[in-house]
Order: C-alpha cells, then sequence, then structure tokens
C-alpha cells in the first residue's frame, strides 16, 4: 500500500465489498489488520461482512452503503471514511454490473446503468480519493479491471466497453498526476475469469444461465495478488496466462481474434442450466438470499495463477514481433534477391 499505508492499521476503502472480489479483498486486508471502508449498495449485506473482518483481524470495517453510480453519494461516504477510520491511504474501485446478451437485445436504460456502475462508478471512486490524497500528496488508488477491457467478447458489450473506458480514464489520471510530480500511485490490476456471484445474479437475455470463459478463478487468489498490487504498485498488471494471451493477442491479432471468438466465446459463456424466462438480476437493485462469497463453478475454480506485469508483457511482446519482422524482411529480401 506503498510506504505510507503498509502499516497493519492503514486505511483502505473497496468498492463492490459485498461479494466476490471485493468482498474477498476485504478479508485479505483484515487478515493484515487493516481499517476498512465498505462501500455496496446492500447496507444489510455490509454489516453483517463487517462483523466477520472484526472477527478475521481488521482494526476497523465501516459499511458505507451506497450506489457507486451516485457520485454524491460516494463522495459522502469517503468523508465517512476519512472521519470515522481516518486518512484514506488506498482505494481499490472494484464495483461492476453486467448484462449479457447480444447488443440487438439489451436496452439503451441498460447500457446506461452498466456504464453508470463500471465505469463511471470507478470515476466517481477516483475523484473521491484524489479529494484526499492531493492535499497530502500520498496514496493509492487500485482499479480492477480485466483482459475485457483489452480483447473484448460477444454477449458482454456494455461491461467491454466500460472496462476499456477505465483504461483511457486511467491513463489521463497517470499523466497528469506525473505533470504534478505527484507522489500519488495509480495502479490496474487485470484479471481472468473469476468464479464470483455475478454467473449467479447477472441480468441475462440469453436462454441459458451464463458461465465464465475457461476455467475460472477462485475469488481468494485474486484478492491475494490485488492486495500485492497495493503494495507494490505497478503500473499495471495481469493475473494469469489467459489474461495476457488475451491482452497481447488483442493488441497483436485482433483480427484473429475476432474470429476465434466469434466461433467459441458464445457457447463458451452459457452453462448447462437452461432459463424458463429472462433473469432480471441486480442491475438496478441488490438481490438477497444469494451465496455472496464465490459463483457457481467452485469444483472448477483454480487456486492459483500467475502475475505478470503488463509493461514488460508488452515490452516483451514488442521486441518478439520487431525480431519476427525483421526475419520476415530478410527472408523476403533473400527470396527477391534469388
Amino acid at each position: 500500500m506503498h510506504r505510507h499505508a503498509e502499516q497493519r492499521n492503514g486505511v483502505v476503502v473497496v468498492t463492490g465489498a459485498s461479494a466476490g472480489v471485493g468482498r474477498a479483498v476485504a478479508h485479505e486486508l483484515a487478515r493484515r489488520g487493516a481499517r476498512i471502508g465498505l462501500i455496496a449498495r446492500d447496507g444489510v449485506a455490509l454489516e453483517e461482512l463487517a462483523g466477520q473482518l472484526r472477527a478475521n483481524g481488521a482494526a476497523a470495517a465501516l459499511p458505507l452503503p451506497c450506489d457507486v453510480a451516485d457520485a454524491d453519494a460516494v463522495f459522502a461516504a469517503a468523508a465517512r471514511a476519512e472521519t470515522e477510520l481516518g486518512p484514506i491511504d488506498a482505494w481499490i474501485n472494484n464495483a461492476m454490473a453486467t448484462v449479457f446478451g447480444p447488443v440487438h437485445d439489451i436496452t439503451p436504460q441498460e447500457f446506461r446503468r452498466v456504464t453508470e456502475v463500471t465505469y463511471l462508478g470507478y470515476v466517481h471512486g477516483t475523484m473521491a480519493a484524489l479529494r484526499y490524497m492531493r492535499p497530502r500528496d500520498r496514496g493509492t488508488i487500485l482499479q480492477v479491471g480485466s483482459a475485457l477491457a483489452y480483447r473484448s467478447i460477444p454477449l458482454q458489450s456494455a461491461y467491454c466497453g466500460a472496462k476499456h473506458a477505465i483504461v483511457g480514464f486511467t491513463d489521463s489520471l497517470r499523466t497528469e498526476l506525473r505533470h504534478d510530480n505527484s507522489n500519488i500511485k495509480v495502479t490496474m490490476v487485470h484479471l481472468p475469469s473469476v468464479n464470483t456471484p455475478q454467473f449467479a445474479w447477472a441480468r441475462t437475455r440469453m436462454p441459458r444461465a451464463p458461465r465464465p470463459v475457461g476455467a475460472p478463478v477462485a475469488p481468494q487468489v485474486v484478492a491475494r495478488d490485488i492486495v500485492a498490487a497495493l503494495e507494490r504498485p505497478a503500473r499495471e498488471s495481469w493475473l494469469g496466462s489467459t489474461t495476457a494471451l488475451a491482452i497481447l493477442s488483442g493488441l497483436m491479432a485482433p483480427g484473429i481474434g475476432d474470429r476465434y471468438l466469434a466461433r467459441t466465446a458464445v457457447e463458451g459463456q452459457l452453462s448447462d442450466m437452461p432459463l424458463d424466462k429472462p433473469r432480471e438480476g441486480n442491475l438496478f437493485r441488490p438481490v438477497t438470499g444469494v451465496e455472496r462469497a464465490f459463483g457457481p463453478f467452485v469444483g472448477e475454480a483454480k487456486h492459483s495463477e500467475v502475475q505478470v506485469d503488463g509493461a514488460w508483457a508488452r515490452y516483451g511482446a514488442a521486441a518478439a514481433t520487431a525480431l519476427l519482422a525483421c526475419g520476415l524482411g530478410v527472408l523476403i529480401g533473400r527470396r527477391q534477391g534469388r
């Protein structure tokens, strides 16, 4: 959590804290004795989680129920965290919403809602963190990203668009902070498929329940890497070989990726469980009475993954591409010289 947040009682705010990745991150922070601000819509779920975190070692756990799409509510939550927990050392933007379905079956209202939560929620959280970090000239902002921020897939156009937007927003923020010689750190951690409850409660227009593409990763694995990224913030990091492959293929051979995903990724996101009607899910309101710690694919979930420094991976890919281009140039030159 950078040098000021490395203290065991550092203050960290987590959005999307009530379930899945956010919940697992909160538990990982609790084991390290942090003081944790918990943002999500469901206040009852946050109260339950806060009790678990205190029992798990958290120095403090403060429920801050709000909708990240509401900027004023996020700013008010940040103010409460500062007042009741102390100066915010780190802010983790993680809240998300999605809808599964082809573009022609998704309504403008659904696109707007996914964008307001998954993209503007990150903007609001970042702005709230900067209100307190800039005067102190310290702190870490971590954006939980996705392989889908670089390589979009079918059936999740609204979510993929929002994740792409987060990358653009964050890149602009980095340049501004660098221009100001700021000591605030900004990092992104891009995730593979994770076995979160979204597959059990996300809105879907498909005839079968959604599932992760390939074997998902357990949320606890992701949580450890996110907290490690707070302590050693790189520009960005990629979790898992599938994330690295998706991002690099999207950058280097997008047309091939389009054709491959068109053939495989629609069926690859549909489970065997039929749905009698479209599932409304949690897009516009929280759902209750559901498992919040993990999704329905526990038996498939992987419990370890590699973490890749995104910058070095890009350098390596660029070098490999340059060598390949040079090799092809030499080969063509030799053939033409015959």
